[in-house]
């Protein structure tokens, strides 16, 4: 088991999966963060070195993600819904908030972005 930013990951697991699995960093960033580091695309947790997993774990703490990414959303929402703003009051009558159609199919977005608006 590897330890990273207080997350124990299994040796067999890819990096770049293992990098997918915080919130806030998707496909494309790992694999930039993985091609600064120098780490290959196919490279297994257990297959790090020491230095490796160290420099990763000093990138991953200078970037805005998990819970510090999920306060920030939720402080944004809550900015324009104090505001009064037209996002804002969208956001507040969990209607949809970027010019989705309302006629019809507004349930898929009504149950997307239940949690987002939660503040």
């Amino acid at each position: 088991m590897v330890f990273i930013l207080g997350i124990n990951f299994p040796e067999a697991q890819l990096v770049k999966r293992t990098l997918t699995s915080f919130y806030g960093i998707g496909p494309l960033v790992s694999s930039r963060i993985m091609a600064r580091l120098s780490i290959h695309p196919t490279a297994k947790v257990g297959s790090l070195a020491n230095k490796q997993v160290l420099d990763l774990t000093a990138e991953l703490s200078g970037m805005t993600i998990e819970n510090e990414l999920r306060r920030q959303l939720r402080d944004n929402i809550a900015r324009l819904r104090d505001m009064g703003s037209y996002r804002g009051r969208r956001h507040a009558m969990g209607l949809p908030v970027r010019g989705q159609r309302t006629k019809t199919q507004t349930a898929t977005a009504n149950k997307l972005n239940r949690v987002e608006r939660k503040g």
